[in-house]
């Protein structure tokens, strides 16, 4: 019988190759869309889609760890909660469609109308989706998870590119989040199918709507804190300076989707098992920052260093104006990557209430951040610093609550564990440095494949000479 660690690394290592391959799907589709479409169809989008967010965060009402965290769910049990999510979903869908029109206005962009409409349809089919989907992770079917993704990813990529290609315009970026919302839910009702029940008590559930009420909370105290900065520059700066501002934050979440999408979402299935053990979720959640803290810091480096050659190589000329917010939210990525697993320690351990203070504390720095780089400064720049000052307060707010009040321990053992990261990313950025000044030829390509080696070769020795051989050696067994 597997351990709990080689349960974890099982799971990551059968997401991994299709998750990556879906990075760089996910990165080639992005690059063409840039060259096809202008930075304000890009704003019209990230506003519908953080609309679009919302809603989605309302339909789940944290039904979608609840789903995961109690196995002793019953059919019938699982049913009601299917059946609420299809009255929700339906509600919000229409609310949405009727009231694009004063979404638009209050933009005072015309076009959001018709693309808020078109992605009422997308909110529908994720907020039925919310039970079936989640049974996948219960199951810790992390295989066909991620198989999933990835083809619907290269589907929705080549109808997205083929329709930008022939004049599709904005209407172009809404294919693969409108497709993804509608194979997700076919795949996942033919695997998981639910009874609708046009009447039903919930009573029994009362256990269920406890834990997911403080973890509904938490979900729309982050997506505030998450998107404040999209809602605010596109009203207050304007659409154009939200296309810049958007590319270069979703390059730089790029490689923290596609790393805490391939280990996070395995953790809560596989620990809420263990939920009753503290000092096992202690030493669980101690791997995992190892893990994540030897990947985040470093990569820190290489995209701080990397900046101007990464966006004029994806994205073109024209988005040069997204490389001084890109390097700054890159000195975010190590952090936001060890503190990604967190939340799924708090859903193990059954305690969302404090995940929700941790959430509320981090809406409350990172708006408040936001709110005087624009109004005070009135610059993308200052967003961005602010932004990285209160990741950085969040991080460590989040962490001691986690050690003082859930494992009743002291929080020295959870920075012991980023020394190392830490000491080996400060030489790394020197040896950037010196090569930046010293050895890069010119030409983007170039540099950028002689960072990306740099990085590799640099990482391969701190893994093999740092203390870091255990993780080779569990994937070695696979």
């Amino acid at each position: 019988m597997k351990s709990m660690r080689q349960e974890i690394f099982s799971g990551v290592f059968f997401t991994a190759i299709a998750k990556y391959s879906n990075l760089v799907v996910s990165l080639a589709v992005s690059a063409i869309l840039a060259r096809l479409l202008l930075p304000e169809q890009f704003g019209v989008v990230a506003i519908a889609m953080v609309t679009i967010t919302f809603l989605n965060l309302i339909a789940d009402i944290g039904l979608f760890p609840a789903v995961v965290q109690y196995r002793e769910l019953e059919k019938r049990e699982l049913d009601v909660l299917f059946s609420i999510s299809c009255y929700i979903g339906l509600a919000l869908s229409l609310v949405l469609f009727f009231g694009s029109y004063y979404i638009s206005a209050y933009y005072e962009q015309p076009l959001l109308d018709g693309v808020i409409r078109i992605l009422s349809f997308s909110l529908f089919f994720s907020a039925i989706s919310v039970v079936p989907n989640a049974l996948f992770y219960r199951e810790r079917m992390f295989k066909f998870i991620a198989l999933r993704s990835f083809g619907i990813q290269v589907l929705g990529g080549l109808l997205s590119v083929t329709a930008a290609f022939y004049g599709a315009g904005v209407y172009a970026l809404l294919i693969n989040p409108v497709l993804s919302s509608i194979l997700i839910f076919g795949l996942s009702y033919a695997y998981f199918p639910r009874r609708f029940k046009f009447r039903f008590r919930v009573e029994t559930l009362s256990h269920v709507f406890k834990y997911s009420t403080f973890q509904f909370l938490f979900n729309i105290i982050n997506y505030f804190s998450r998107n404040a900065d999209t809602i605010l520059i596109g009203r207050y700066l304007g659409m154009n300076w939200l296309g810049y501002y958007d590319k270069a934050y979703q390059l730089m979440s790029l490689p923290l989707q596609n790393i805490t999408q391939v280990i996070t979402p395995v953790i809560h299935p596989i620990l809420s098992i263990h939920k009753q053990d503290r000092k096992q979720l202690r030493d669980a959640n101690e791997k995992l920052v190892r893990l994540l803290a030897l990947i985040g810091f470093p990569l820190t480096v290489f995209l701080y260093f990397s900046a101007s050659d990464l966006i004029f190589f994806l994205f073109g000329n024209t988005w040069s104006p997204a490389i001084p917010v890109f390097r700054i939210l890159s000195l975010t990525v190590g952090i936001q990557l060890v503190l990604s697993s967190s939340g799924s320690i708090f859903q193990a351990s059954g305690d969302t209430r404090r995940l929700f203070v941790c959430g509320l504390t981090s809406a409350i720095l990172n708006v408040s951040g936001i709110l005087f780089a624009i109004f005070y400064y009135q610059s993308l720049v200052a967003v961005a610093v602010c932004l990285t000052v209160t990741f950085s307060i969040n991080f460590f707010v989040t962490y001691w609550i986690m050690y003082a009040l859930i494992f009743h321990d002291l929080l020295w053992r959870f920075f012991a564990l980023l020394v190392k990261p830490v000491l080996f990313s400060v030489f790394f950025a020197g040896l950037f440095y010196a090569v930046s000044i010293y050895l890069l030829p010119d030409g983007v390509f170039h540099r950028l494949i002689i960072n990306s080696v740099l990085f590799a070769f640099g990482l391969g020795l701190f893994v093999w000479y740092g203390g870091y051989r255990e993780y080779i050696d569990i994937f070695r067994k696979k």
